[in-house]
């Protein structure tokens, strides 16, 4: 069995899916499922669809055209911002996508016409978090704007916190949301079909009996693959958490000094080495005398995973990583060579991990049920 590879299990996923279907769905929201760490893999598109997703999200137009190449026929929203030199392409395949710059939907506006469609617009709102979005004082007028558009059909508006800068979604915020929503349907005389709350970063406001007001769509991306909000890295209760495994192969196993020796400085990716262990950055040696330790290379590095979002097997240390090598501390465990190690990985080291063409996925619909595939 080749190594690394990742160890998918399509059930754990599938039950994460329903269980926040179902949560959400009785307050009125529906899910977007964010299928980008898995790079749109259709397998698991199919099995989002059978646990009751109202769409996909995806941020790149090529993921999306690989999936409408898969024969994905469900609502799909590019929940990135179209560039400028992809708007054909967006409208060609995306049913709506997220947006906040005239000038893009005024683009939109006329390859949608090219080609005979209607192209569904959300405008993402700025409350907080400092990344994409039209500023409230501003939105009314950006609305106005794509109403007008032909082959633009204003779906919604949302919003998006806790990627850039860790802002808290809180009643406050999602009521300002639903405020500005209601200003702008009874402003315009329309009816909004979408209020985007935002991502999994809004459900412990949610299921600890945040004010859902007229929020009625998150986008949904870690908690549906991990398990977890990513505010605070917390398990969600009655999610798994352990949907996704990595496997690597020892290709070293020795007993080695504890410190390096020799003046030291920069590390190939320009870290200093000399300083204690931190956050298990790559390149990070431990500083601290502990005097001979066995010590374990992986076939595994920074160009397949972000190391600092492994979780090594317990009773392992993480010392750090080059670009083709993972070092681990093994204390007095003598590990040998050949042998797999399996660690947990966070969001961001998922998706490096499944971007890496050197790592292989193995995926699992049951203990009993295993169907490898080489390309999700």
């Amino acid at each position: 069995m080749t190594a690394p590879r990742l160890e998918i299990r399509l059930d754990r996923i599938q039950h994460n899916a329903r269980q926040l279907v179902n949560r959400l769905s009785s307050q009125g929201i529906s899910v977007t499922a964010v299928t980008k760490a898995t790079l749109g893999s259709p397998p698991i598109v199919a099995i989002l669809t059978e646990a009751g997703i109202a769409g996909i999200g995806e941020p790149r137009i090529e993921t999306i055209e690989s999936l409408r190449q898969a024969g994905v026929n469900l609502p799909i929203t590019l929940i990135r911002s179209p560039m400028l030199s992809q708007v054909a392409r967006v409208v060609a395949v995306a049913d709506v996508s997220l947006n906040t710059e005239r000038e893009v939907m005024d683009h939109l506006s006329a390859a949608a016409m090219a080609r005979g469609r209607r192209h569904g617009v959300v405008l993402m709102v700025e409350l907080g978090d400092r990344r994409e979005g039209i500023l409230p004082q501003q939105l009314e007028g950006v609305a106005q704007h794509v109403l007008l558009l032909p082959g633009l059909k204003l779906i919604g508006i949302g919003t998006n916190l806790g990627c850039q800068n860790g802002v808290v979604p809180t009643d406050g915020s999602m009521a300002e949301l639903s405020d500005l929503a209601i200003s702008l349907e009874s402003r315009f005389g329309i009816a909004l079909e979408q209020v985007s709350g935002g991502n999994s970063a809004n459900l412990p406001w949610l299921l600890a009996g945040g004010v859902v007001g007229r929020i009625n769509n998150l986008r949904l991306g870690e908690s549906i693959l991990l398990g977890r909000e990513p505010l605070q890295r917390q398990p969600i209760a009655g999610l798994c958490t352990n949907a996704f495994t990595l496997i690597a192969e020892v290709i070293e196993s020795n007993r080695k000094p504890s410190l390096p020796r020799g003046e030291q400085r920069q590390t190939a990716f320009g870290l200093a080495q000399a300083r204690p262990l931190q956050a298990n950055l790559p390149g990070a040696g431990a500083e601290r005398d502990c005097g001979d330790r066995w010590r374990v290379l992986l076939a595994l590095g920074v160009q397949d995973v972000d190391p600092s979002g492994l979780t090594p097997p317990a009773g392992m240390e993480l010392l750090g990583a080059s670009s083709d090598h993972l070092v681990l501390d093994t204390g007095t465990i003598a590990v040998p060579v050949g042998t797999e190690l399996s660690f947990q990985l966070s969001y961001g080291a998922l998706l490096r991990a499944m971007t890496s063409p050197f790592i292989s996925r193995r995926m699992v619909r049951q203990d009993s049920d295993r169907v490898s595939l080489a390309d999700l």
